[in-house]
């Protein structure tokens, strides 16, 4: 998501969506960067497998209703 989303019909949404969030921003690819060397790293070598959701907080923002 970036600019040209929140300057969308839909960018308000997005807008009160990331404010929910608990980060309160936009993830940046070094974010997605960052949990995939966790995962490829050697901190990572006990986990066989996981659903990592990367998105700042926004589902829990979302599923509990803030």
């Amino acid at each position: 998501m970036g600019q040209q989303e929140l300057d969308s019909a839909v960018g308000d949404g997005m807008r009160a969506m990331i404010a929910r969030s608990g980060t309160e921003r936009i993830g940046t690819p070094d974010d997605i960067a960052a949990a995939a060397a966790f995962l490829l790293g050697p901190d990572a070598s006990f986990i066989t497998g996981i659903d990592l959701l990367v998105d700042g907080g926004v589902i829990a923002a979302v599923r509990s209703g803030s």
